[in-house]
């Protein structure tokens, strides 16, 4: 590898590395912070808290970015190696790094798959960490002048010599140190249980009852009844984060219905990303409008429960055939294509709603009034409807 490719080679590894800094930095405060808002949530469709909540977002629990950064940290202590190093081992080190390339581009192009096929949203750190994989790939692909059938034997006397030298062993030692501690220590997305709620810290407890008893309350004209908390979604049935939400919330609902029946009531209003019945926004889900229909027909025959559950754990080959037949299988709903007109002009109305109460992206929760926009973490949730029921908000 020549000096100019080993410096191109270092320059795409620092910008991967700076990119997954700070999309750790993010995925950091997205846990820590219930008011954080990131800096590249611009819209529903360029957003990266809704790809970092998403399922593609973490590794056992562990944020990817965090695995890319120990990645990108590798990349660019070979690339300085490869003008450092002995002859002999300089030789080799385009064939790891091109190796090391080829195995994290098909852990990318995987998740630029994920990103735009099925979470149809779109992370500017990600991208730029695609960016300088490829970059890698491109460079070492190119520098490399060994046989890869070779590189087994070349690592094996590689690594004598890299015991040989106190300098590497003592730059391994503290590699090796720096990606375990950052793995044991970063946080996590929450238990192991899904959909439990984390213990939120006594800071962030104090900051989320200091933003509920300041924040603006918007009146909604959706009845409460005996609640003491309403909480109100805007919902897209093919929206990841509103499935994602919706499978973390539950158990946290169920809960306070457990301890006291009737207290906190949820209210689901449409919002599809869909102009055929949105015409606020663009096409995003192409099946959306299909889904909030489905499951305002389930519920006619005590199905919506069944229909929601089917349609968020099957968004990624949702299409509007495929939601017509789920109606009938699931929400014994028979009558679909008859009563889709009427029953859109429902779907629209809330809507209409949503454009009054300025919404633009989903999921968008009002918790007595107060806007919420995207998914909080579990245990924000959990400490703002308890906060909501120990301080009701009037009707």
């Amino acid at each position: 590898m020549t000096k100019r490719s080993a410096l191109l080679a270092l320059t795409f590894a620092l910008v991967g590395l700076g990119a997954s800094v700070a999309a750790a930095y993010v995925h950091y405060q997205v846990l820590q912070n219930p008011l954080y808002t990131s800096f590249c949530d611009i819209n529903s469709t360029v957003s990266c808290t809704e790809v970092y909540q998403s399922r593609f977002g973490t590794l056992l629990g562990v944020p990817v970015s965090i695995f890319g950064g120990i990645w990108f940290v590798c990349a660019a202590l070979l690339s300085v190696g490869s003008m450092v190093a002995r002859p002999q081992v300089r030789e080799s080190i385009p064939g790891y790094l091109f190796a090391m390339s080829t195995l994290a581009l098909a852990a990318a192009l995987y998740l630029l798959y994920a990103s735009v096929f099925i979470l149809k949203a779109y992370c500017p750190m990600c991208l730029l960490t695609d960016a300088a994989i490829i970059g890698l790939f491109i460079v070492s692909g190119a520098a490399t002048s060994i046989p890869m059938t070779t590189l087994p034997g070349r690592l094996t006397r590689d690594l004598r010599v890299l015991v040989g030298s106190p300098l590497a062993i003592a730059v391994t030692v503290l590699f090796l140190a720096g990606a375990v501690t950052t793995l044991a220590f970063f946080p996590r997305e929450g238990s192991s249980e899904p959909g439990a709620a984390a213990a939120a810290t006594a800071d962030q407890r104090n900051e989320l009852e200091q933003f509920m008893a300041t924040a603006t309350r918007i009146p909604l004209i959706i009845p409460r009844g005996a609640a003491k908390v309403l909480i109100v979604k805007f919902n897209d049935f093919q929206c990841p984060a509103c499935g994602h939400s919706y499978l973390s919330y539950k158990p946290i609902l169920a809960k306070y219905e457990s301890q006291n029946p009737g207290a906190v009531r949820m209210v689901l209003n449409d919002y599809p990303l869909n102009p055929n019945c949105n015409t606020a926004s663009s096409m995003v889900h192409p099946a959306a409008c299909h889904a909030a229909v489905a499951v305002r027909l389930a519920r006619e025959h005590n199905r919506g429960e069944q229909m929601e559950d089917w349609l968020y754990t099957h968004q990624p080959e949702m299409t509007p055939d495929s939601v017509k037949k789920a109606a009938r299988e699931v929400g014994q709903v028979t009558d679909f294509d008859a009563r889709y007109a009427a029953t859109l002009e429902l779907v629209k109305a809330d809507v209409a709603l949503g454009n009054q109460l300025d919404i633009h992206s989903t999921p968008t929760f009002f918790i007595n009034g107060v806007k919420v926009e995207g998914e909080w973490a579990t245990q924000y949730f959990d400490e703002a409807i308890a906060y909501e029921l120990q301080h009701p908000a009037a009707p």
